[in-house]
């Protein structure tokens, strides 16, 4: 046989070359095994190294692939997947995870569904190509295969395949297997998200999901119910009539007994426990029935819950949120608070920020039961993490009452001399709006804004030094006081500009009390004119003082040229000096006031009196109110303007957004920061166009001129919204895109022509929508009012809602429209539309 090998012919040779050829292929080395690349991956040294076997190791598995090997096909997606994990790219191994899929054998279904779930997604089209198999694995005979193609839809299917495949997911849904009716609850939950309308497909079979005993698919029943509920306010009231079901399922969690396949740290399935008060809470909100029927339960998981370990305080969170939301009982709230209370003792710091952040929330509805732990909540103000003491300071400046602001107010300012500088800014602004608002006295009221100046003066607000002048003047029997206190503080220290800004502005005006000692409040100092003006020189001079501090310390020099008698001609040296400054500002002034010495000296006396006692004047049309440790604005009265010119660039605008010339702009409630860019608010979109052919345009700076009351004149003082408008129903005013805009209504008891309109704004996409701007404008024979949103976020998975208030004056009860636009950013793409709201129910204009 040998020796017919070694000499056959030409062509038996070519014949006999195949097999051998066969057989070299067969003889090839096997790639390495998953686990052996790990291992060798990890002995390198450096990235490069590691790279350098990564690029090797998919140059085998790329010419494997062209081969069509099908006998490590599995080993190889496997160790792609790996690398994938890894951060290198994997992308040509796709086709090949639809291979094992379409394989029969499981090993090669597992790994393939894997690689699909990891390589694929609904933005390459190549995954529609495994619609087909996913759709027959969905009907095999094995649980397992079947399992398998529920994960990879519930996972990574695209609205067409949930559309074809709703059907099969729906029919397993029904089968009496638990673990099949598991994946496909979660696997439904998929295709609600995807394609919202398929929903009552899942209708009847939710009827016996919450029969089940097994409690993997009553955790899954409860999460697809819950889903339902947050995307249908139909599915939200259909589902209330299984609240004494859900009520039962968690009564019996409560009091059974050890189970050590569901027991986590001495808790009967904790999760499930935490699935049950979040539906119960979505489907007791704003019904009384419901929220009646789960009360009693609510108070049981309330007392009964250990809190010794974190498994127990995150049911008792859920079911303080749960108490908060729907409409319980007094008692019931009182006993959350508590909780909340007892989470801020808790030596974890993340319970104790959840503990405050829930109080804040409460607190106005609660106040009264949320003062009890005042004193645990400002000893949190002492705690070493950042975030517990920026909540307990918000949660601070809540409390504040009239009652208790001499005592917060110690606490705060103690707060303000010790925090880090970052805080500085937030708390001196909580202390000057707490104490213009509660200050028992005046004295009182001026010693905590000096000494918020004095402890953190560079943090302050712009407009603090203007206010605290203003609050000085106004106390007339206080200004002997007031300066005295203020020349001292600006003696010891000249490094906080606010401070010495407005001593300056004290020493120039009321001098000569300081000099002559009536200072009836505490003991009077001796002061002579000369160290006065040596303060107020050293002001000028120093390094440290800006532009404007050195223009208070000039003002208040040229006005003691009228209160002091023997320092004339060294006021006069001074001013002169100062008339050849660098600083243009500083120069104006001093030239204006050479000139009033030489050419006016006979009015100088007349033009430098002291000021007289000033009216409270406002920025614009609202005023800043403290609620929450948050400003929010107070509504003030607007004002025409005697006369204005209106632009003519801004009219396209306008008409993009409301399509005619018969409306009315909207007033806003505050200035706008950017006033030239697109984004702005809505009056600088509408602003100074004239579309009513004899209205005068708004100006948002409110001149003082007489005219005829607006909607909000007088609300502040008095109650504003009507109860009896409470039956109005609401209006769904706009839902696209995930976005959904709703209408609340409501009636002033003050002007029976006013509606109150509250706008929510809920976001059920996967991600948030940042710079949210909603903008309205009516018809000519309105007149319409947006105060400020509560947030320009709307936080995703309808996690939150974004409030507006609008108020509507409708004198001629004619039928309200409305035309909105609204714009914001979604994963980083600007997202602009139009809406016309024409659906206003006839109780909110009749």
């Amino acid at each position: 046989m040998f020796r017919q090998v070694l000499f056959c012919s030409p062509e038996e040779k070519g014949q006999c070359d195949v097999p051998r050829r066969s057989s070299d292929r067969l003889r090839m080395p096997a790639p390495i095994r998953l686990r052996e690349l790990i291992r060798t991956i990890r002995t390198a040294r450096t990235q490069a190294e590691e790279r350098e076997m990564i690029q090797k190791e998919c140059a085998s598995i790329r010419s494997s692939f062209r081969e069509e090997d099908n006998t490590y096909r599995c080993r190889n997606v496997a160790k792609l997947l790996y690398m994938h994990m890894l951060g290198y790219p994997a992308h040509f191994g796709q086709l090949e995870c639809l291979k094992l899929i379409a394989s029969q054998k499981f090993t090669d279904k597992r790994i393939g569904y894997l690689g699909a779930m990891l390589l694929l997604d609904e933005r390459q089209d190549v995954h529609l190509l495994m619609t087909n198999c996913i759709k027959n694995d969905l009907n095999h005979n094995t649980q397992y295969v079947q399992g398998l193609a529920l994960c990879t839809l519930g996972c990574m299917g695209s609205s067409e395949m949930c559309r074809d495949l709703a059907g099969e997911v729906e029919k397993l849904l029904k089968t009496s297997n638990s673990y099949l009716r598991k994946k496909a609850a979660l696997c439904a939950v998929h295709v609600i998200r995807k394609v919202p309308e398929l929903m009552e497909i899942f209708l009847p079979a939710t009827k016996n999901l919450l029969n089940e005993k097994n409690h993997g698919v009553l955790h899954t029943s409860v999460v697809l119910l819950t889903e339902m509920c947050e995307r249908s306010p139909d599915m939200l009231a259909h589902f209330r009539k299984l609240v004494p079901q859900l009520v039962r399922i968690l009564k019996n969690l409560i009091m059974s007994g050890y189970s050590p396949e569901h027991d986590v740290s001495g808790i009967s399935d904790p999760f499930l426990q935490v699935r049950i008060l979040r539906l119960l809470r979505m489907l007791g909100r704003n019904d009384d029935d419901s929220s009646e029927a789960m009360n009693d339960i609510l108070a049981q998981v309330a007392t009964n819950t250990e809190t010794s370990k974190n498994v127990g305080n995150a049911i008792l969170y859920e079911t303080v949120l749960t108490i908060m939301d729907i409409k319980s009982e007094s008692g019931l709230r009182v006993l959350a608070i508590n909780i909340l209370g007892r989470f801020l003792l808790n030596n974890d710091k993340n319970i104790r920020y959840v503990a405050l952040t829930s109080l804040l929330k409460t607190v106005q509805t609660d106040h009264n039961a949320v003062q009890r732990h005042r004193s645990t909540i400002v000893d949190c103000l002492k705690d070493l993490d950042v975030s517990i003491k920026r909540r307990a300071m918000e949660l601070s400046f809540a409390l504040v009452n009239g009652n208790n602001v001499r005592g917060m107010m110690k606490e705060l300012l103690y707060f303000l001399d010790l925090c880090d500088p970052e805080f500085k800014a937030d708390c001196a602004s909580g202390i000057f709006l707490a104490a213009e608002k509660y200050a028992p006295s005046k004295r009182w009221h001026i010693d905590t804004i000096m000494k918020v100046l004095t402890t953190a003066g560079s943090y302050v607000r712009d407009d603090a030094v203007p206010n605290l002048i203003q609050l000085i003047t106004n106390s007339v029997e206080m200004h002997a006081y007031t300066v005295q206190k203020l020349y001292k503080a600006v003696l010891e220290d000249t490094s906080q500009q606010p401070l010495v800004q407005v001593g300056a502005w004290c020493m120039g005006e009321y001098g000569d009390l300081l000099v002559s000692g009536q200072c009836e409040e505490e003991e009077p100092i001796q002061v002579t004119e000369d160290e006065v003006m040596d303060v107020l020189e050293t002001v000028l001079q120093s390094n440290i003082s800006t532009s404007v501090t050195r223009g208070y310390a000039l003002t208040a020099i040229m006005k003691l040229s009228t209160r002091f008698t023997i320092n004339v001609n060294r006021i006069k040296k001074i001013i002169s000096v100062y008339g050849s400054s660098i600083d243009v500002e500083l120069q104006q002034r001093a030239v204006e006031y050479n000139a009033l010495f030489k050419k006016f000296d006979h009015m100088r006396s007349a033009l430098l009196e002291r000021m007289p006692i000033m009216e409270k004047v406002t920025n614009g049309p609202t005023e800043t109110a403290q609620t929450n440790g948050e400003a929010e604005p107070t509504i003030v009265e607007p004002k025409l303007a005697p006369s204005a010119t209106p632009p003519s660039n801004q009219a396209n605008d306008l008409l993009d957004l409301l399509g005619g010339s018969d409306v009315t702009p909207a007033i806003q409630t505050a200035p706008p920061s950017k006033p030239n860019t697109a984004g702005g608010e809505l009056l600088d979109l509408l602003g100074g166009l004239d579309l009513t052919g004899g209205a005068m345009p708004i100006n948002t700076q409110a001149p003082q001129v007489s005219q005829p009351p607006f909607l909000l004149d007088g609300l502040a003082s008095q109650q504003v919204f009507n109860d009896l408008a409470s039956g109005i129903p609401p209006v769904t005013a706009y839902c696209k895109g995930g976005l959904k805009i709703e209408f609340n209504f409501e009636r002033s008891n003050t002007n029976p022509n006013v509606t109150v309109v509250t706008i929510s704004a809920t976001n059920s996409t996967e991600g948030d929508m940042t710079d949210f701007v909603f903008q309205a404008a009516v018809p000519k024979t309105f007149q319409l009012q947006l105060l400020s949103p509560s947030n320009n976020i709307i936080p995703a998975r309808n996690a939150g809602a974004v409030t507006q208030v609008i108020k509507v004056l409708n004198p001629q009860k004619q039928q309200l429209r409305m035309r909105i636009k609204i714009t914001y950013n979604l994963n980083g793409s600007p997202v602009q539309d139009l809406a016309e709201v024409n659906n206003f129910p006839p109780q909110s204009w009749q």
